[in-house]
């Protein structure tokens, strides 16, 4: 289906730089990212989570390495996981050292904060010398006390000048590799600083509501002030920030990117909320659904609604539809079209094995396509 253009998002230009393999910015898909909530000194547990992260989808890790200890784990944690991680620093430049000799693809820091220019300067040889990105985080809640007393609160103007500022020290080291973010809790502090800063550098941006809440508020929350960033075009890397299990934070990122149609991962359901003309127990059936379907990567749309007022018109623009019929037998689409009747037994399992024989021959065409291109490759 073509992208009309209503719907197409044309993204902020860039320069790109990479987190590892991950490239970041300058036209690259956007990336998820989470962020553990172990002790990084605990390996084993530290390890779990991420690889839990990892399958469920998220491009890139962040970790906090606040001590010695956590940073002498990250280099037994980075040789067990695929997915390039973020080291979290604060303040001493010892430990970005540390982390960037441990394997970490990025570090997060504010070099106006370590110290002196010769700590950056450290700082930006050990990035340099072991492949680090950074990223330059800036947040509301932690401005420097001399655009506090100048500003009087945070405030857009506050924090793209933090950002810039320390930009600036990394730009006087020749650095370049790096993505920048302005978070703040309140949504509207947060899109105006990322507005601003979009307009004044060219650098990649991670956008996020910090502290956002718990697992429905904070949902909420993070959608209205990414979704209107992402809306216009603004960001190269999300992370939403909950006070929930990490993996719920990539779920959402990835629903958000798909809502917006900036990026496809997994089956799209859609769903009525139901009433009293449903057909079958919607409610029921999309939840199992879903749980069900988690493991399938492949970007495809599935319908499911109850009765026929708005199953029909739905099912014409999804891969596998469902819509309610009277006395217990109910409509299948397949890529829009009615194709064979269903009873009510089994609604789910026969759901699922249609969506996973779409992704597998989907997948396979794809193998298919890669070896024939391969072969053309190799015989020019």
């Amino acid at each position: 289906m073509s992208v009309r253009p209503y719907r197409d998002i044309s993204r902020r230009a860039c320069r790109q730089i990479h987190v590892g393999p991950v490239p970041v910015g300058g036209g690259a898909p956007i990336t998820v990212q989470s962020m553990t909530n172990t002790l990084t000194s605990d390996v084993d547990a530290t390890v779990a989570q991420i690889r839990q992260l990892e399958i469920a989808g998220a491009d890139i890790v962040r970790v906090s390495c606040p001590d010695e200890e956590s940073t002498a784990a990250l280099k037994h944690i980075v040789k067990e996981v695929t997915v390039p991680i973020v080291a979290d620093i604060h303040f001493h430049y010892k430990r970005a050292i540390e982390a960037a000799e441990a394997g970490a693809a990025c570090l997060r820091i504010n070099p106006g904060n370590i110290g002196s220019a010769q700590r950056v300067a450290e700082v930006v040889k050990a990035a340099r010398d072991h492949g680090c990105s950074m990223r330059i985080g800036v947040n509301a809640g932690s401005l420097e006390r001399d655009l506090l007393e100048r500003y009087g609160e945070p405030c857009p103007e506050a924090m793209v000048e933090s950002a810039l500022d320390h930009a600036r020290i990394l730009e006087d080291q020749d650095f370049f590799e790096f993505k920048i973010s302005v978070k703040a809790s309140d949504v509207f502090l947060a899109v105006a600083a990322y507005q601003q800063l979009a307009d004044a550098c060219d650098y990649p941006l991670h956008i996020g509501i910090t502290e956002a809440g718990g697992l429905r508020a904070g949902t909420v929350k993070s959608s209205v002030g990414l979704g209107m960033l992402l809306w216009s075009g603004i960001g190269d890397t999300i992370r939403v920030s909950l006070s929930a299990d990490p993996v719920e934070e990539v779920k959402v990122g990835f629903d958000l990117l798909k809502t917006l149609g900036l990026r496809h991962r997994g089956v799209n359901v859609i769903a009525c909320p139901s009433c009293a003309r449903q057909q079958f127990q919607v409610i029921e059936t999309v939840q199992v659904l879903e749980e069900r379907l988690a493991h399938i990567t492949t970007p495809l749309t599935v319908s499911v609604i109850g009765c026929i007022v708005n199953g029909p018109g739905e099912a014409l623009m999804t891969d596998i539809g469902l819509t309610g019929g009277g006395k217990g037998v109910h409509q299948v689409y397949i890529a829009g079209q009615p194709h064979h009747r269903l009873q009510d037994k089994g609604i789910v399992d026969h759901l699922v094995e249609l969506v996973e024989a779409k992704a597998a021959a989907i997948e396979a065409a794809k193998e298919a396509e890669a070896a024939t291109a391969e072969a053309v490759h190799a015989a020019e």
